[in-house]
């Protein structure tokens, strides 16, 4: 939720945020005018039971005709006040209801426009060359009976698969790495619960563009979360901080609908329903936030670098941003069989955004409660796998294990099964 004092100061900031964002910013005007109703109203209200008070005092010191008529005066008074406590309260829904759908206001420096128009901003590593017909993953996970598709969906439906065998040794190891990095980085290791109340799920922004992604359990009123920032950003809910930075890295399975996805990405397992992840969450101080977010884009490239994939940074415009972000980027690992880049990171700046609507708040400088930042980033996900196959894919159909993963796999080459 954005922060109305500086609404106040300066509708234009919002007002270039929502353009930059593709939405509409005739909202500004309707904040404005809701605000000022409502805060009219208010006064309204204060005035009115500030008399009612004075009055009350006056009618205990009439007697005979003249307490007869302050009585009526009284009454009068008293549903004064009432209507003015209605109305303010009504026009403070109505302003709540807007604000909940307006999304963050972007960072300066994030690119405007939409999906398409990110900016690149480094490449990392060169894509390999081949001098083979180089496998998809899938076809690479079905010879090492690491992916099984026809399975997953005969048990579950479409886009969903199991990992057999060094499939799944992989996913392990790839995790486990991501966690004895983050642990060494200093962040506390969590697993967090995967279903959540509502108040979670709106809290951090996901019930509104993206509803359509969600899993919901309507006779438990509870949600599957799409990723663990969800339960994280919730984890201080209605608390005051001490000692900021706090920093978490949770590994939890994900869910997700892919509403409106039919027909992208149906191979494999790039965009499947359920994965699982390793998840950054930072809560830091406000002015901290920018800085905070370049060292979690730092933490994924470290890890992108252990795993050795070519990959490159982009600078994700703001049309293209979720409603709690204020600028992100992402990190696209190189895929050989499609022959570009595809997202594996995804690193998001809510500066104030999330801590207001599920009130996490810290003591600034003067001992006053404020509104901390949070902040999320990937640190290793299922996709990852797509990524180390078709990369270290060899001509005889083994797929060579980067070294950082050895250790917890207990491999240096994946080979193909005997059918």
């Amino acid at each position: 939720m954005i922060d109305l004092r500086a609404l106040r100061e300066d509708p234009d900031r919002l007002r270039a945020s929502q353009r930059a964002r593709g939405a509409d910013d005739a909202v500004v005007d309707r904040l404005l005018d809701l605000d000022g109703r409502r805060r009219s109203a208010l006064t309204s209200f204060e005035r009115l039971r500030s008399e009612q008070k004075s009055f009350g005092k006056s009618v205990s010191k009439a007697q005979g005709e003249e307490r007869q008529q302050l009585l009526t005066r009284a009454k009068e008074l008293a549903q004064q006040v009432k209507d003015a406590e209605a109305e303010a309260d009504r026009l403070g829904d109505e302003l709540d209801a807007v604000l909940k759908d307006v999304p963050n206001l972007i960072e300066d420096g994030a690119p405007p426009g939409g999906e398409q128009d990110y900016v690149v901003l480094e490449h990392v590593g060169e894509p390999p060359e081949f001098d083979f017909e180089p496998k998809d993953h899938l076809e690479l996970g079905e010879s090492l009976g690491a992916i099984d598709m026809e399975r997953g969906a005969k048990v579950s439906g479409a886009r969903f698969y199991y990992l057999t065998g060094v499939g799944a040794r992989l996913q392990y190891a790839l995790l486990n790495l991501a966690i004895e990095q983050a642990v060494a980085a200093g962040f506390v290791p969590m697993y967090p619960p995967v279903l959540v109340k509502p108040e979670a799920m709106e809290g951090t922004g996901f019930l509104g563009a993206h509803a359509a992604e969600v899993y919901q359990l309507p006779q438990d009123e509870l949600y599957l979360v799409g990723t663990s920032e969800v339960p994280l950003a919730a984890y201080h809910m209605d608390e005051i901080l001490d000692g900021l930075p706090r920093r978490y890295a949770a590994w939890s399975s994900c869910f997700r609908r892919e509403a409106g996805s039919y027909g992208k990405d149906t191979r494999g397992i790039i965009r499947v329903h359920q994965f699982d992840k390793v998840e950054m969450f930072s809560y830091c101080e406000p002015d901290d936030a920018h800085a905070e977010h370049l060292r979690l884009l730092e933490w994924e490239k470290e890890m992108l670098a252990k795993v050795e994939i070519p990959y490159r940074v982009i600078d994700v415009a703001a049309g293209d941003l979720g409603a709690s972000a204020a600028r992100k980027y992402d990190c696209e690992a190189w895929v050989p069989s499609q022959g570009t880049y595809r997202e594996v990171t995804s690193t998001s700046n809510c500066t104030e955004f999330q801590a207001r609507r599920l009130s996490v708040r810290h003591r600034d400088a003067d001992g006053k409660s404020r509104p901390v930042a949070t902040l999320n980033g990937t640190l290793a996900t299922t996709r990852w796998m797509v990524a180390i196959l078709e990369n270290h894919q060899r001509a005889d159909g083994t797929v060579r294990v980067p070294e950082a993963l050895r250790k917890f796999i207990g491999l240096d080459v994946l080979e193909p099964v005997k059918r």
